[in-house]
């Protein structure tokens, strides 16, 4: 089920310490997996449109995007995962969110939900040893029979690789 959503803050009467034990996170697929994010970083979810494309970019960095007088990065997650050739249709979206300060639009294939993860219900990465990068992933999820890879977006965003947030930024 898609759905439109605008991360807003959470109401004054929720307990501070009660957001320890439950997680939000906005699910989305690439390919075959689903990831998520926490919705604390999603400002908005966009359909897919024109991107401007800047000369001598990554390949995962699709271009730029003018969202409301501010220059937007669009980075395609598929293509930065090596997920295969992108296949963008109705269901391609683009999620903006703000990081230190950074608004980034990330390409994915199709946003599913948001969802509560409870401290249980979240494990931390497996030890893949140095072939498989881990890094930026902050932990499984497990929703009924669904698996979710936790992306810690600030991490990612952050790696020398990509360099579109300041790393020195605590």
């Amino acid at each position: 089920m898609m759905q439109e959503h605008t991360a807003s803050s959470a109401p004054e009467s929720v307990n501070p310490a009660a957001n320890t034990t439950t997680n939000e996170f906005l699910t989305f697929r690439l390919g075959n997996e689903e990831y998520g994010i926490e919705i604390l970083k999603v400002q908005e979810i966009r359909n897919y449109d024109a991107i401007t494309q800047i000369a001598n970019a990554p390949e995962f960095i699709k271009g730029v995007v003018n969202l409301r007088g501010i220059i937007v990065p669009i980075v395609d997650l598929r293509i930065k995962f090596r997920l295969g050739n992108e296949n963008y249709d109705q269901f391609t979206v683009v999620i903006i969110i703000n990081v230190a300060g950074r608004v980034v639009g990330m390409v994915v294939d199709s946003v599913s939900d948001v969802i509560n993860l409870a401290e249980e219900q979240m494990r931390p990465t497996p030890g893949l040893g140095s072939v498989i990068d881990t890094e930026y992933i902050m932990g499984l999820g497990t929703v009924d029979e669904r698996m979710l890879i936790l992306i810690d977006i600030e991490k990612l965003l952050s790696r020398n690789d990509m360099g579109l947030i300041d790393q020195n930024l605590n």
